[in-house]
């Protein structure tokens, strides 16, 4: 008896659990109206273009996402570490291939310019200064190194700091 109870607890389980799942893609999948007031999502594909209105042309970019930078920084007799996820703001035409090349230097730009930091001067510096801030950084870095920047922008995307 009590074998047959969890063979029909399993079944309804997996019927709830499926049309649950089938129910999320539906909602999910459906584009979004343009009445409908929609919530800021997180974009992780960097194929998908977003538009800015500033003028009466909107224009395209491509976001590439660069994940997970780690920063370990000496404060307060104690290790800390900052993880933050960038994303490189490009144009709509840009090779992902060339985003995807300049990953590293990108990275090594940020972690190299963050680690001189004291961990109070990061901690208690504003998001947009500190987007500012690795934004030039990594400017003046493909600069001196001659490389050509394929991307217009570095953003921040997530801050933890631990």
């Amino acid at each position: 008896m009590m074998q047959r109870i969890i063979l029909a607890l399993l079944v309804v389980n997996t019927i709830v659990a499926a049309g649950s799942a089938y129910t999320s893609y539906q909602v999910l999948s459906r584009p979004a109206s343009a009445s409908a007031p929609t919530a800021t999502t997180e974009k992780t594909d960097a194929e998908e273009p977003a538009a800015v209105n500033n003028s009466d042309e909107a224009e395209e970019y491509k976001f590439f996402p660069i994940e997970k930078v780690i920063v370990s920084l000496q404060g307060d007799g104690r290790e800390h570490y900052f993880v933050l996820d960038l994303v490189l703001q490009a144009d709509i035409d840009t090779d992902n291939k060339k985003l995807q090349q300049i990953d590293p230097m990108v990275r090594n730009s940020v972690v190299a310019h963050l680690s001189s930091m004291a961990f109070s001067q990061l901690r208690s510096m504003p998001i947009a200064e500190l987007q500012t801030s690795l934004e030039k950084v990594v400017q003046a870095d493909f600069a001196s190194r001659q490389v050509i920047q394929p991307f217009a922008h570095v953003l921040v995307s997530k801050l933890v700091v631990q």
